[in-house]
């Protein structure tokens, strides 16, 4: 079975009264070389076991468990399990994890589910989960890669320069994880139903070193959410809203000075290591 020929997966979904849930953000690939590129570009090999999030109704789960030792595919929507478990039937390298992967405890899944593997995470994401998933993932710590499609613009901001107009927190975020890169584009006639925007499929490699050691992690992101909470406002103005109750204005620009900033900069143009300068200045006229 061809699961990005649209008349077999019209025929499948079909067979089985499926009906797209537009809540759940459900688009299929219908041009085969996407899953092939996204499984390619995951770099999964025999040592490898891999979290998939969001099957549908199984392509890129296929040319995962063609390339990895094995592959858990965490699937919300129950109406599509039976679909599944006929595109999968092949395949005795595949779970199907019914579920919602933020409600799952992911380091107990990787040890139950890919024993002895690598654990690295590939999906095709729904564009309304995006943030929150990669920020778990992330969060886990124990994958040695990820790679997902996602929309186009969120992927340019998850890579966006300092000084740039997508440059934000979730940039910062992923970048101080991670080492990403915006790998190809994939455009709407590839999904049934089309959606509305593009979409590219971006791989992150988390960082074997912390890019900063002046402050921990918990402080040096209060800084950064400080900084972009207004993306109007001056750096100085946002950390006067976020810690003006502790410093005032005058020792806040020394803070700035300190640390080698201009008052009237702003966030969104600081790298990492001028943040990681910044709060611990702060850090310091804190204590």
């Amino acid at each position: 079975m061809d699961l990005c020929d649209i008349r077999e997966i019209k025929a499948l979904l079909a067979r089985h009264g499926f009906r797209f849930s537009k809540s759940m953000g459900q688009n299929f690939l219908i041009e085969g070389w996407v899953p092939q590129e996204i499984a390619a570009a995951a770099q999964a090999d025999g040592t490898c076991g891999v979290l998939e999030i969001g099957p549908g109704i199984g392509p890129l789960t296929v040319q995962l468990a063609r390339r990895a030792g094995r592959v858990a595919a965490v699937e919300l929507d129950r109406s599509l399990l039976p679909i599944l478990a006929e595109t999968l039937a092949p395949f005795d390298n595949v779970s199907v994890i019914p579920g919602d992967v933020m409600k799952l405890d992911l380091p107990a899944l990787l040890e139950e589910q890919l024993p002895g593997l690598t654990p690295i995470a590939c999906a095709n994401l729904p564009y309304n989960i995006t943030t929150p998933v990669l920020t778990k993932l992330l969060e886990c710590g124990r994958f040695a890669s990820i790679t997902v499609m996602i929309q186009r613009e969120v992927a340019q901001r998850i890579c966006a320069a300092p000084g740039t107009g997508d440059y934000g927190a979730f940039s910062v975020f992923c970048q101080y994880h991670t080492a990403p890169e915006l790998l190809f584009a994939v455009g709407p006639e590839c999904f049934l139903p089309a959606p509305k925007v593009t979409s590219a499929v971006v791989r992150l490699v988390p960082r074997a070193e912390p890019p900063q050691t002046l402050v921990d992690e918990a402080f040096f992101f209060r800084v950064v959410r400080a900084a972009f909470a207004q993306r109007r406002k001056t750096l100085l103005n946002g950390l006067s809203a976020a810690f003006g109750a502790q410093l005032d204005k005058d020792a806040l620009r020394g803070v700035l000075q300190r640390a080698g900033l201009d008052e009237s900069i702003r966030g969104e143009r600081l790298s990492i290591e001028a943040f990681a300068r910044l709060a611990a200045e702060l850090q310091g006229a804190l204590i």
